[in-house]
């Protein structure tokens, strides 16, 4: 008897189903993008188009909106309203650092105070001599006066508020203090919660930094640069990227 013969099914060729569940999950995705867009509200757009500015010098391009309005917002319009708050945060800090220099000066300061504008804010530097003990982090009671026109000066600035302290590379250790990291945070502790207690500043504003020796702006192989080292600064931070030429 002959043995039946055997029948060998031929396997369909499913290659082309890789290809094709890739494609459907782009167009998933694609879908999923352009209804997450249709959705985007007014405000957001906004927020899109100020952050566009930092990158678009102008012209006329413009950001759609797919709000219930259909508003179209304008970059150029932003910038412009970018530029006058950054003018108007220019005119409102120059105005304090002059009246702080003025006041410096009066109360006999000057040698050992200094306020500069840049780019970064407006920064109050403050030598420890005048304002702590050596190797102490009380604030000195003649100098609270001197903290308190500051804080009336900058209280009503809508800016965030860093304040840092400094130290010369001279190792301090004692009853009090590990080292210079601990004396220049406690100091600008101490002044930060000056301001807020007794001067009323809002907290929120503030963050303190404390950088011990490492941050030097003077040579600390001599006495007079050790000096300008220790310093407590006071920087009030721009809002505004931009820094219009005044």
């Amino acid at each position: 008897m002959k043995g039946k013969k055997q029948h060998h099914e031929e396997h369909v060729d499913e290659t082309w189903l890789l290809p094709y569940s890739d494609m459907m999950t782009l167009l998933l995705a694609l879908f999923i993008v352009m209804f997450a867009m249709s959705k985007v509200d007014n405000q957001r757009a906004q927020q899109l188009s100020e952050q566009f500015n930092s990158i678009l010098s102008g012209g006329t391009a413009v950001l759609q909106s797919g709000g219930t309005n259909g508003s179209t917002i304008k970059i150029d319009e932003a910038i412009k309203l970018e530029e006058a708050g950054s003018v108007a945060e220019q005119d409102k800090m120059l105005k304090v650092k002059n009246e702080l220099e003025k006041d410096i000066k009066n109360d006999g300061y000057a040698d050992k105070m200094q306020v500069e504008l840049n780019g970064e804010g407006l920064t109050i530097k403050i030598q420890d001599s005048v304002a702590f003990k050596s190797g102490d982090s009380d604030i000195l009671n003649q100098f609270t006066p001197v903290l308190v026109k500051i804080s009336n000066m900058i209280r009503d600035l809508d800016n965030e508020i860093r304040i840092s302290g400094h130290t010369d590379n001279v190792p301090i250790k004692n009853a009090k203090f590990r080292s210079n990291w601990d004396l220049s945070y406690m100091r600008a502790s101490n002044v930060m919660n000056f301001m807020v207690d007794k001067c009323k500043i809002a907290q929120n504003k503030f963050s303190i930094q404390a950088y011990g020796e490492f941050r030097p702006k003077y040579d600390n192989s001599t006495e007079a640069g050790r000096a300008k080292n220790r310093s407590v600064d006071i920087l009030i931070v721009r809002k505004y990227t931009s820094n219009p030429k005044k």
